[in-house]
């Protein structure tokens, strides 16, 4: 069976992002995508964000209607993830994650990590790359002016072809696939959408609808919740 998983801050969850999950869905028949919002996400400690609660309810909600799609407190914070112990404030890393969903899933199961290319762009400097790529293929949501030499330097630098054999990736668009040794990437096109959390949360600062921006249980929770208002 075919699951993807596909984490993130989503504060909140978006369009772009339901997009990425349905395009990948119908290419690889994916019977469940775990959506993964992240408690303490490492590469944005410093960054503001709004309380889980208020993240894992928006992103319930704009999954509902997809029985195959699934909230998941995999990053949740101590107490709401049925975990007790001491509380830490070490940071949700990927591979961890990756880990306890693997641990749960069938042998024969084979798990799709969905992601932006520009995120995809940094995953050296994840925490243990090298393992994430043995874990799991990856599905990357591509977008016009990358290539797929981009891509392989993006790889952690055991995993890139030498400089000869990435030549011929230079004139090719970020499309199709990338199979390396120790290296499964697979690139969409066409499901990049110019949105962002960011303009989401200036457009609720300057009272503009959200219909376009994010789903209509989302954008009723922001107005009751009243958040992102400052």
């Amino acid at each position: 069976m075919n699951i993807g998983i596909f984490g993130g801050t989503f504060d909140p969850i978006h369009r772009g992002h339901l997009a990425l999950a349905r395009a990948a869905d119908e290419k690889f028949n994916l019977r469940q995508i775990h959506f993964v919002p992240a408690h303490l996400p490492p590469h944005k400690q410093k960054q503001p964000l709004t309380p889980y609660l208020h993240r894992f309810t928006m992103l319930s909600l704009a999954t509902a209607e997809n029985k195959n799609w699934i909230p998941s407190l995999l990053e949740a914070p101590e107490g709401m993830n049925g975990e007790s112990g001491k509380k830490t404030t070490a940071p949700n890393y990927s591979i961890d994650t990756v880990r306890k969903l693997k641990a749960a899933l069938k042998p024969a199961d084979r798990l799709f990590f969905l992601i932006g290319i520009d995120a995809f762009l940094e995953i050296q400097t994840w925490h243990e790359p090298l393992a994430l790529f043995n874990l799991c293929a990856f599905i990357v949501a591509s977008r016009p002016g990358h290539s797929l030499a981009d891509v392989a330097n993006a790889l952690p630098e055991s995993l890139r072809p030498k400089s000869a054999a990435a030549e011929p990736f230079k004139k090719h668009p970020a499309s199709g696939e990338l199979v390396l040794p120790g290296v499964n990437v697979h690139l969409l096109d066409g499901v990049q959408h110019a949105i962002s959390a960011t303009a989401i949360r200036d457009a609720v600062k300057a009272g503009k609808p959200l219909g376009k921006l994010v789903e209509s249980g989302v954008a009723d929770y922001i107005k009751k919740q009243n958040l992102y208002r400052s």
